[in-house]
């Protein structure tokens, strides 16, 4: 996983996996294996699912590079604590899915909290080993 900042100020942590060590043809796997992390999590709440490639693809004008196939944003909380009205800024979370004819590339912006940042590159590393377990039980 790679940390970078988006557009020079937003801090990105992006993991590139590849197809064909997965096994799985899907963003919609990705999706479900994130919703499950979510659900087994004791404080994160599923807000949603949204669909980013189809609704971009609808709008008058909307621009969709070629290579992506696929792409959704899973949305989810892990808010314990709201002390501050500014902190509804950085809140909820998401964690975007992106299909490529290759590869899966999934990415998400650095949470405030280390809790939180730890907490979803540890969902996201995983996802490889998930993904292989996966097919081999198919």
């Amino acid at each position: 996983m790679k940390r970078t900042l988006l557009q020079d100020k937003y801090p990105v942590f992006i993991k590139d996996i590849c197809k064909r060590e997965t096994g799985l043809a899907s963003t919609q796997d990705i999706v479900n294996y994130l919703i499950g992390m979510i659900d087994d999590h004791p404080v994160t709440r599923l807000v949603g699912e949204f669909d980013h490639y189809s609704h971009t693809l609808g709008l008058e004008g909307g621009d969709v590079d070629p290579g992506i196939v696929d792409a959704r944003n899973v949305v989810f909380c892990f808010g314990t604590r709201l002390l501050t009205t500014d902190a509804l800024a950085v809140r909820p979370r998401s964690i975007g899915v992106a299909e490529t004819a290759s590869a899966f590339v999934v990415s998400f912006m650095e949470a405030p909290t280390a809790m939180a940042s730890n907490t979803m590159q540890a969902w996201v590393e995983a996802l490889p080993a998930f993904l292989a377990d996966a097919n081999n039980l198919t």
